[in-house]
């Protein structure tokens, strides 16, 4: 099988260097809120361009310490209203439920599959206080034209940006567009860590600050806690490995880029749609999705010749059990992509000569 995602293989082509990282931790003998972490704070904020950067456990913890330090700063209150589109991994919309704030469901553009600024502007309200914006796959959806409409009505703008480390928008990068970001590690991320691990990213000193206290159990000084915080922190094994692997994002995503293109310029199949591309040179290819009428019958067509495919995601989360107070809820955009979307393999370790039979075996697929 030609696999969808080789995380074995992919960490092994980093291994001397990681082996090496790993190592000075334990013989440095400091493995929580050490100089690992600061280190990547300070590199990650530096790549990604903000002047902050606050490790933390996991990408769900980064958007929940944005939405609770808002929420401690006074900017959010119960019940306010976040954007968010429908089409998303359901973690962004549980930070939104559990700070006590109501998700609006906004349905993506057909197209390019992101939450447009013709869906947001015909969506917000006058209790909208906050817009979520996923860059799903690994696309921007982030505009100048959305950002200061929001700047006019007071709307925060928060970046889920698990998807998309080293996307741009011209010349910056997600991440460092909108009020805050929240970053995801996960190990199957472009830019992934041995474990779970994230982070925020932001200008804002105040709001920084306050997150570096409720990652730490709400306190500053030990022992004195000033805020009912978590216990949410960056190890120092996962902030070496990160640190090795940051180096090698930019090149990597250049890879998938590349395998990205040639999916898009060679896959023609009347059975299948690809997303729409806005700017190549500034998606980093996270997931590389097929839309298809026949999308089980796809599947089982490239399982049996070898490929491994993944489905990003079969319920959109206002149909999740966990929502039932928004499954009446209709959707159809969203909806329609649960039920059509299929990951096809897309990674720095993909041979030539496998993308060759990939796209040869979608574009045999007949229902």
């Amino acid at each position: 099988m030609i696999p969808y995602l080789p995380l074995k293989e992919i960490n092994a082509s980093y291994a001397p260097q990681i082996n090496e990282a790993i190592q000075r931790v334990v013989q440095d003998g400091w493995y929580i809120m050490g100089k690992e972490c600061t280190h990547f704070e300070q590199e990650y904020a530096a790549y990604i361009g903000t002047r902050h950067c606050i490790g933390c456990g996991n990408g769900y913890d980064a958007l929940w310490l944005i939405f609770n330090a808002y929420r401690q700063m006074g900017l959010l209150h119960d019940g306010d209203e976040v954007m968010v589109p429908a089409n998303t991994f359901i973690a962004s919309v549980l930070a939104i439920t559990r700070n006590r704030l109501r998700p609006i469901f906004t349905d993506p553009d057909a197209n390019t599959c992101l939450m447009g600024d013709e869906q947001i502007l015909a969506t917000l309200g006058k209790h909208t206080k906050a817009v979520l914006l996923v860059h799903l796959y690994g696309q921007n959806s982030y505009t100048d034209r959305l950002a200061q409409v929001c700047r006019d009505r007071g709307i925060i703008i928060i970046e889920d940006n698990a998807q998309a480390h080293g996307a741009m928008y011209g010349t910056r990068r997600t991440g460092s567009l909108g009020d805050a970001a929240a970053h995801s590690f996960y190990p199957g991320k472009n830019l992934g860590a041995l474990g779970d691990a994230g982070a925020v990213t932001t200008n804002n000193p105040l709001l920084a600050a306050t997150i570096e206290k409720l990652r730490n159990y709400g306190s500053s000084t030990k022992y004195r806690h000033d805020e009912i915080g978590v216990n949410s922190r960056l190890d120092e094994i996962q902030a070496a490995a990160l640190r090795v692997k940051l180096r090698h994002l930019d090149s990597d995503n250049e890879k998938r880029r590349t395998i990205a293109m040639r999916y898009i310029a060679e896959i023609k199949n009347p059975y299948v749609r690809t997303q729409h591309i806005k700017e190549p040179s500034s998606h980093v290819f996270h997931i590389f999705p097929l839309m298809s009428d026949h999308r089980d019958t796809l599947q089982q067509h490239l399982t049996t010749n070898g490929i491994h495919t993944q489905i990003h995601y079969p319920v959109p989360p206002h149909k999740q059990a966990c929502y039932k107070e928004y499954n009446h809820l209709s959707m159809p955009i969203a909806e329609a992509l649960s039920a059509t979307e299929l990951s096809l393999p897309c990674h720095p370790l993909l041979k030539e000569e496998e993308v060759t039979h990939i796209i040869a075996t979608v574009n045999s697929f007949k229902p």
